[in-house]
């Protein structure tokens, strides 16, 4: 496989990072690796459930981010990996594995990706979704009721114990570390197109010469 192009997508929760990569995924297929920090939540299995809900999961050492490097490291190299599962229902890692092979673009997602520089440095293209807090916060309530099993009043008062204020000290100053900044995400459509067109002209150099 020739070079391979890695691609960042950061911004804060509810910000339509995984908008963004679910489109790059549908338009380009097999042509895509995607790799999601969430999955490298550290595990917790001597904690309990109250134990776990009551962690800081919007900080830098919420994460493994450590394995998540090596895994980045080994897909570049062309190597297939198995990446972690998490399991927002119970808070903790789930003892699935997902397996991802090498592909001519890996895109690599989360909120906290641009605040780590050994994950910086392996990222061709940074790209940090930009999107209003109320729009934000309004996302995850969705999310986090209809998704993951979450009481309102629980994703109301971690958005105003953790999630708020971690992002003011680590998401949003990591947007700094990002070469291309789109308001707005997935439905930002000449971003999107410039992304669509940057893409399709590096997997046509891999896979054509």
């Amino acid at each position: 496989m020739g070079k391979v192009m890695t691609i960042g997508i950061a911004g804060g929760t509810g910000s339509g990072k995984t908008t963004i990569t679910r489109r790059l995924q549908q338009r380009f297929a097999d042509n895509v690796s995607v790799i999601y920090h969430d999955n490298y939540y550290k595990a917790h299995n001597d904690m309990t459930y109250e134990e776990r809900s009551r962690l800081n999961y919007d900080c830098p050492d919420a994460f493994d981010t450590e394995l998540m490097v090596r895994d980045l490291k080994a897909l570049r190299s062309g190597h297939s990996v198995r990446c972690p599962v998490y399991d927002y229902t119970v808070h903790n890692r789930s003892d699935k594995t997902v397996l991802v092979n090498p592909s001519p673009v890996i895109i690599v997602e989360g909120i906290l990706i641009f605040q780590d520089p050994r994950l910086c440095d392996l990222l061709d293209i940074k790209i940090f979704v930009d999107t209003d807090a109320d729009v934000r916060i309004l996302r995850r309530i969705v999310r986090g009721v209809r998704d993951r099993g979450r009481r309102r009043q629980s994703v109301v008062d971690q958005g105003r114990t953790t999630v708020k204020p971690m992002h003011e000290m680590y998401v949003e100053p990591s947007k700094r570390n990002a070469d291309i900044i789109v308001p707005e995400g997935g439905h930002n459509l000449v971003a999107m197109d410039m992304l669509i067109e940057r893409i399709n002209a590096h997997v046509s150099e891999v896979n054509y010469g």
